[in-house]
């Protein structure tokens, strides 16, 4: 598979999500990084974006409830280039009655390659990171060139 480069500024659009039992473990760790999240674009769905504004006084734009397609909004955003990084806090020990759109949220990171995280360790790595604040170049395959060989009659 060939790849294309996509660049990401310092500047990242984050999107952040939790279900139920890890919002509020979302909230501390968001305050805990209050500074450092102000300094990028910051998207969520709507129950934690409602949360995390409240009380971090950071400008978020809030999607779509998670059962309600704001999953698949971000997904949405991920597959169209308009979100860098994911913070997922997703609970384990809980059936989701949107499980599907879970899955298919994280499926479409790695598909394009996008940085993710599930908890607040692994968080605290990657905002740790000296690209969380700086350009950094990723790989993505390149669909399209895949396209034309795979299925030359179609496009």
């Amino acid at each position: 598979m060939e790849y294309v480069e996509k660049k990401m500024t310092g500047r990242k659009r984050i999107a952040l999500v939790a279900h139920d039992h890890k919002k509020t473990e979302l909230v501390e760790w968001a305050k805990r990084h209050r500074d450092q999240l102000g300094a990028h674009d910051l998207y969520a769905t709507g129950t934690t974006g409602a949360m995390l504004e409240k009380e971090t006084k950071l400008k978020v734009e809030k999607l779509r409830s998670g059962p309600l397609g704001g999953d698949l909004e971000i997904g949405a955003k991920i597959s169209e280039g308009e979100i860098d990084v994911l913070v997922f806090f997703w609970d384990p020990l809980a059936a989701q009655p949107h499980d599907p759109d879970v899955r298919a949220l994280l499926r479409i990171v790695v598909v394009w390659n996008i940085p993710v995280v599930s908890n607040m360790a692994s968080a605290d790595f990657l905002f740790s990171s000296p690209f969380m604040s700086g350009e950094y170049k990723r790989l993505v395959p390149d669909y399209e060139e895949r396209k034309r060989k795979d299925w030359p009659l179609m496009g």
